[in-house]
C-alpha cells in the first residue's frame, strides 16, 4: 500500500497532480468519478486518497465518497481539493475525517508539504498499529555464533530491568529487531511498542509527531509518546533527530511528561526507552550536532549489535530462515542452501549486514529458473564482493567505461541510495547530500533515476 489514488473529473488537473507526484517518487492510479474510485479503492486500498470534492457526471460527490472511505477505509487518509472551496467546506471535510483540504488553484510546493504529512501520518499508524498486535518478529532473533550468544545474553539482562537501552550497530545488523526482543521479554510486552523512525521525518514535523496536536477543527491528535503510554517508545537512528527537538526530548525523559502543539494541558506518560544509533555520537557531540545531556540520558545501558560479518557463522541458518520465510509469505519456491554456497556466502563482504543477506536470497528466489539447490553463481549478480580487500573493486565494467560514465554512474547509485534511505523523500535528500532542491531535481533527471519535470514545476523552482 504505497501509492496514492487521484479522484478529480477533470482530465488536465490529474494528470497534473500525478506527474508532480510522480517526480517526488510516489505511484499513483487515477480515476474520473465516484465508481472508479471505489473501484480502485475495492481493489487494493491506496496509501492515500487526493479527492476532488465536486465531480461531474459521477453518482456520489467528494463529501459522499469521504464518508463511505472512513467507513469502510479508516486508514486511508483522504485530502481534499476544490475550486470551489470555501472555509464550510473545508471544516465540513476535516469533520468528517479528511486530513487537509486544498483550495485550486493549488501551489505545488503546498501540495507536497501536505503529501508528504499525509503519507508519513498514514505510514507511522500502520507501522504502529502491526507493532501493537504484537507480531512475531522478535522470533527472528536466531544465531548460534558467539557474537550472537553474547548479544542475546545482554539483551536477556537489560529486559529484565526498565533502563534505557542504547543499541550501537552498523546499518542492516537487526538493532530494530534487537530492540523488539527487548520489549518481548520484558514485563511491557503486552503494552505497546512504538517505533519513531528519526531518519525519515521532516525536521519540522518531528515535534508535531512525537507530541500530537490538538485544535478547534480537529480536536486531540495523539503523537507517537502519547500513543507508547505504558510501553516502549524506540528512537530508531537517534543521531539523526533535529537539533532543536533533542532538549525537548531531553524534558520528556526527565519530567515524564509533555505539551501537545496548539494545546495548553501536560500530558503525563509513562515510557521505556530505547534508541539505536549507526553514528559515532561522541563525534557528533563534538561536532555541536548532538547533545551531551540526551546522550547520558540514553546511553544508561549501552549494547553494541554485531555485524554480520562478525556473525559468519550465523549465515546458514539466517540464509535458509529467509528462505523459508519467503516461501511461506510470498510463495516463492523453496530451494535449498549447501554449504559450498553457504561458504560463498561466508567469503563475501556484507556492508548491508542482515538486510543484505534477506535481499539477495529474495533476489535468489524471484530470479530462480528452477527449484533445485542455489549455486554460487547465482550470487555474483547481486552485488555482494568478496571480503579480500577494504578497497573499492573495479571489475572490468568499471575499468573499460570513460571517466564520465563511470562518474555518472557512481552519482545514480549514489543518489538512489539515499533517496532510499529517506523513504522517497527528496527534500531531506536534498538537505543531506549538500544540494538545492531544484538541483537535485535537475540531476536526477539527467541520470535518468525519475521522470522528467514539467514546465509548472521549472517555472516554480526558478528555472
Amino acid at each position: 500500500m504505497s501509492d496514492i489514488l487521484i479522484v478529480d473529473d477533470e482530465r488536465d488537473i490529474r494528470e497534473l497532480v500525478a506527474d508532480i507526484l510522480k517526480d517526488e517518487g510516489f505511484e499513483t492510479r487515477l480515476a474520473a468519478n465516484s465508481d472508479e474510485a471505489l473501484g480502485a479503492l475495492n481493489q487494493h486500498p491506496p496509501a492515500l486518497m487526493i479527492l476532488d470534492i465536486w465531480l461531474k457526471d459521477s453518482r456520489m460527490d467528494g463529501i459522499d465518497i469521504l464518508k463511505q472511505v472512513k467507513r469502510n477505509n479508516p486508514d486511508v487518509p483522504v485530502i481534499i481539493i476544490s475550486g470551489h472551496g470555501n472555509i464550510e467546506i473545508a471544516v465540513a471535510a476535516i469533520k468528517q475525517g479528511a486530513y487537509d483540504f486544498i483550495e485550486k488553484p493549488f501551489n505545488i510546493d503546498q501540495l507536497m508539504v501536505v503529501v508528504n504529512r499525509a503519507m508519513e501520518t498514514s505510514r507511522l499508524r500502520r507501522e504502529n498499529s502491526t507493532l501493537r498486535r504484537g507480531g512475531d518478529r522478535a522470533a527472528d532473533m536466531l544465531g548460534h555464533s558467539l557474537a550472537f550468544k553474547r548479544l542475546r545474553d545482554s539483551l536477556d539482562k537489560v529486559a529484565k530491568s526498565n533502563g534505557r537501552v542504547m543499541l550501537a550497530g552498523e546499518p542492516g545488523t537487526g538493532k530494530e529487531m534487537a530492540a523488539r526482543y527487548i520489549h518481548a521479554h520484558s514485563p511491557r510486552a503486552s503494552a505497546p511498542f512504538v517505533t519513531v523512525p528519526c531518519a525519515t521525518i521532516e525536521p519540522e514535523r518531528m515535534e508535531e509527531v512525537l507530541f500530537g496536536r490538538e485544535s478547534a477543527e480537529r480536536g486531540i491528535e495523539p503523537g507517537l509518546l502519547e500513543q507508547a503510554h505504558g510501553g516502549v517508545i524506540y528512537f530508531d537512528e537517534v543521531g539523526d533527530m533535529p537539533l532543536g527537538t533533542q532538549p525537548k526530548i531531553l524534558r520528556v525523559l526527565t519530567e515524564q511528561q509533555f505539551v501537545r502543539a496548539g494545546g495548553a494541558d501536560r500530558v503525563r506518560v509513562d515510557l521505556r526507552v530505547i534508541s539505536s544509533t549507526n553514528r559515532d555520537l561522541p563525534g557528533e557531540i563534538a561536532a555541536g550536532r548532538f547533545r551531551q545531556e540526551l546522550y547520558d540520558r540514553l546511553n544508561v545501558v549501552p549494547v553494541a549489535v554485531p555485524s554480520l560479518i562478525e556473525r559468519r557463522d550465523d549465515i546458514a541458518v539466517l540464509g535458509r530462515h529467509f528462505i523459508d520465510h519467503f516461501h511461506r509469505t510470498q510463495g516463492l519456491a523453496p530451494r535449498d542452501l549447501p554449504d559450498d554456497t553457504v561458504a560463498a556466502l561466508q567469503s563475501m563482504r556484507w556492508p548491508g549486514n542482515i538486510r543484505q543477506l534477506r535481499n539477495v536470497i529474495e533476489r535468489v528466489l524471484i530470479l530462480a529458473e528452477g527449484a533445485g539447490p542455489i549455486h554460487p553463481a547465482e550470487l555474483e549478480p547481486q552485488g555482494a564482493t568478496p571480503d579480500n580487500s577494504d578497497a573499492l573493486s573495479l571489475g572490468p565494467q568499471i575499468t573499460a567505461m570513460a571517466l564520465r560514465e563511470a562518474r555518472e554512474m557512481f552519482e545514480r547509485e549514489y543518489l538512489v541510495a539515499q533517496i532510499n534511505r529517506f523513504g522517497g523523500n527528496i527534500s531531506r535528500t536534498a538537505q543531506f547530500v549538500g544540494m538545492e532542491r531544484s538541483a537535485l531535481h535537475r540531476k536526477l533527471k539527467s541520470l535518468g533515476v525519475v521522470g522528467g519535470m514539467r514546465p509548472e514545476d521549472e517555472l516554480l523552482m526558478g528555472k
